[in-house]
């Protein structure tokens, strides 16, 4: 950079950044890119329930439905009126309380394969749970499992 204009860019790779012995150690802003990276490489994404923390973001995973409570109409701290409902996922490893919102409670029931991306993990009242937050997705996987019926065939006797 020339003053505040820049001259020229080059691409450097994470590993070097990482590195605290690299010699753009205290060149300009490379050590904000190295907090954002570090920070980055902390969050990390869960591939199971028994793996959630509180705190961690970018969860992604895929779970069954097990139930959905009834929505609440409740007033947010923005005092606008929406409706929250607590549904229990499962997988292989355990459970946990997805809370859902609006348009979200609608689109999954008991039952339901569902994929969750972007999500956090946070306490609230003493109790782990899932929430999508602004920027997480939910969506109904169709899992297609062959049936295997057995026919009574014998096998041949040599």
């Amino acid at each position: 950079m020339r003053d505040s204009e820049v001259i020229a860019q080059f691409p450097i790779v994470e590993e070097f950044l990482l590195n605290r012995s690299n010699q753009l150690r205290n060149f300009m802003e490379t050590d904000r890119i190295r907090r954002y990276l570090l920070k980055k490489a902390r969050t990390a994404t869960a591939n199971s329930i028994k793996e959630l923390r509180t705190g961690m973001n970018h969860v992604n995973l895929k779970a069954k439905i097990l139930e959905v409570a009834e929505p609440k109409h409740v007033v947010t701290r923005y005092g606008n009126h929406a409706s929250v409902a607590k549904a229990l996922i499962a997988d292989e490893t355990g459970t946990i309380k997805l809370c859902l919102w609006n348009g979200q409670i609608a689109s999954v029931s008991a039952g339901d394969t569902v994929q969750i991306e972007n999500a956090q993990v946070s306490t609230f009242r003493g109790e782990r749970q899932m929430s999508l937050g602004k920027t997480g997705t939910l969506s109904n996987v169709e899992i297609f499992k062959p049936q295997v019926t057995s026919i009574g065939l014998s096998t041949p006797r040599l």
